[in-house]
């Protein structure tokens, strides 16, 4: 968490608000996150306007003239707008102080996020870009290309499409959502799933995301949205977090275990 519901409604919300405005300063007052926020970073951003505020996979990509900044809210992250005035909390370790006196303030109580620069063109370029599968709503992304990378696979479906070189972006709470709309067991080997089972696989996955989105994303505990409310999918979720509660198709207790070191629900009648 907040995985690409998450960040994706975090785009939405940011982007009519900062697209165009002018970042006078950068302030740093916690570097160290998944990786050390780099001086570039404030050396790229100061005094240029972000031209756009884009997506891929899970990172956020504020682009300007000279450069993309790159931000990932880990496990806890979040971004807000706030008054430049507006003292800074325990966990707030970055500012972008914008030229209209507001401010993008980047929040991470387990500092497991990161911010990032790059000016080496393209986003897709940066090396922790470079390899992602597609998007799920991308053309690119459909059940025949699902099945034609699973074959010889033998790790489970649910790892499968958790690696984000098949699909770009899917956590684990989307993951047992999608495989439980499709009907497919988490721990069936990738390879040996039909093509049909793949097609509703991949139409499960784009449902499950897209109504996410329109729910503003799921919280637990740590995920806000960029005005501090919380989303609202998790009162639609069927199976992740649920496991021996009644199954919302045939009433069967869904069972939980660990599939890739993820906690993992199913249920034991409907999903083969």
């Amino acid at each position: 968490m907040p995985e690409l519901p998450e960040v994706e409604t975090t785009r939405r919300e940011l982007a009519p608000r900062l697209t165009g405005r002018r970042v006078d300063r950068v302030v740093v007052r916690e570097p160290r996150l998944r990786w050390p926020i780099p001086p570039e970073l404030a050396a790229g951003l100061e005094g240029r306007r972000i031209t756009g505020l884009g997506r891929r996979a899970k990172y956020l990509l504020a682009s300007t003239r000279d450069g993309t900044a790159l931000i990932h809210l880990g496990m806890a992250g979040s971004l807000r707008i706030v008054a430049g005035g507006e003292p800074p909390g325990r966990h707030d370790h970055v500012d972008w102080r914008l030229e209209d006196g507001q401010c993008l303030r980047y929040r991470d109580p387990r500092r497991f996020g990161a911010m990032l620069w790059w000016a080496g063109g393209p986003p897709a370029g940066h090396p922790l870009l470079a390899g992602l599968g597609p998007e799920p709503f991308s053309d690119a992304f459909h059940g025949e290309w699902l099945y034609a990378r699973s074959r010889g696979r033998r790790a489970a479906v649910k790892s499968f499409v958790m690696d984000g070189r098949i699909v770009a972006g899917m956590g684990n709470i989307y993951a047992n959502e999608a495989l439980f709309e499709a009907a497919i067991h988490p721990r069936r080997p990738a390879g040996r799933i039909s093509r049909a089972r793949y097609g509703r696989l991949a139409a499960a996955i784009r449902a499950i995301l897209a109504r996410s989105i329109r729910a503003g994303g799921t919280s637990f505990r740590d995920y806000v949205r960029t005005d501090g409310e919380p989303g609202r999918y998790q009162a639609r979720l069927m199976a992740y977090d649920r496991a021996g509660e009644p199954c919302v198709r045939c009433g069967a207790a869904l069972r939980g275990g660990i599939v890739g070191q993820r906690s993992t629900v199913w249920c034991p009648r409907c999903q083969r």
